[in-house]
């Protein structure tokens, strides 16, 4: 059993118990879903051509940029991610009839943000924005019985669409750090290492102060008592800092971290990260977050890998 105190709240140990002992969905739900997000930025910007930046010359031509997003993005994937969940399969059959029937109807299927030469940043962007919204919808939502339990993070085994977030996070700034880049910096590593990690470390620790302060459920078999997304995106900065692989490379290296910490699992870790028992320590009490340190940096080499080879 853990060893540190439970809060007394009874709501509290209500709201734990929703989001715990969940197995998740299959990956071939989660594929789904995802994909639907991508037809709908597809029917998008083949319905509307207009790019952000001619969008931004008047306010109103920005408001109806606003409105259609709303409208072709976040209102479609706030239904599919709850009330039409049941439907997902059926939803991206007709979401891709539909692009088929635009892209007929405008006889073209050339999108102007994935033409030129800013087109690899265009696409970026937009996997960077469609990722903090499904981000934000998830967090928010999760808490309510409209959101599917299956779609929320699994305890053990298994996968779900929350248990993408912080992976999907450490690769998005792999692709875009300055390594995949090929920018060299004028600062130390300990500089830029500091100058990136002091928001996130803020932000861990203001988020651990209120969850304490306002008595607020924490899932501790998601990153430990202490532990946070903060912390983790913290950690994974100061680490790649120390060890800055040239972009060439990192994708090998980001390989032999994620073989080898498959394999430390395999060989007796997953026993010890899934007891529910905890020392005292701090590594005991947050070992979920700590230890995925060890692993994170891999994803983040593997993204600054595939950036540099042009993937």
């Amino acid at each position: 059993m853990d060893s540190f105190p439970r809060s007394l709240n009874p709501n509290k140990h209500l709201r734990e118990q929703f989001v715990s002992n969940l197995p998740g969905s299959s990956m071939l739900e989660v594929s789904a879903l995802l994909n639907n997000v991508a037809l709908l930025m597809l029917l998008r910007h083949t319905f509307c051509s207009q790019t952000v930046n001619d969008a931004c010359r008047s306010l109103k031509s920005y408001l109806a940029s606003v409105a259609l997003d709303y409208v072709f993005l976040v209102l479609p994937t706030l239904l599919i991610f709850t009330v039409l969940a049941e439907w997902v399969y059926i939803c991206l059959i007709g979401l891709l009839l539909l692009l088929v029937f635009f892209t007929a109807v405008k006889r073209t299927y050339s999108l102007p943000y994935m033409e030129g030469p800013n087109a690899s940043r265009a696409s970026i962007s937009s996997y960077r924005v469609v990722m903090m919204f499904i981000t934000c919808l998830c967090i928010l939502a999760v808490d309510f019985r409209i959101y599917p339990r299956e779609y929320a993070k699994t305890e053990t085994y298994g996968a779900s669409l929350m248990d993408l977030g912080v992976g999907s996070f450490v690769l998005m700034n792999a692709v875009t750090s300055r390594q995949a880049r090929n920018i060299k910096s004028s600062m130390s590593w300990w500089k830029a290492a500091f100058k990136s990690t002091t928001p996130l470390l803020l932000l861990g620790f203001a988020r651990l102060a209120s969850t304490l302060s306002l008595d607020y459920q924490v899932h501790v078999g998601e990153y430990g008592v202490n532990w946070n997304f903060f912390f983790t995106l913290a950690g994974v900065s100061i680490l790649t800092s120390i060890l800055n692989v040239p972009a060439e490379y990192s994708g090998i290296l980001g390989s032999v971290i994620l073989v080898g910490y498959q394999s430390w699992l395999t060989n007796g870790l997953n026993v010890y990260l899934l007891s529910n028992e905890r020392g005292t320590d701090v590594i005991s009490r947050n070992k979920e977050g700590i230890f995925s340190l060890f692993v994170q940096p891999g994803l983040c080499y593997l993204g600054g890998g595939s950036k540099s080879t042009g993937i």
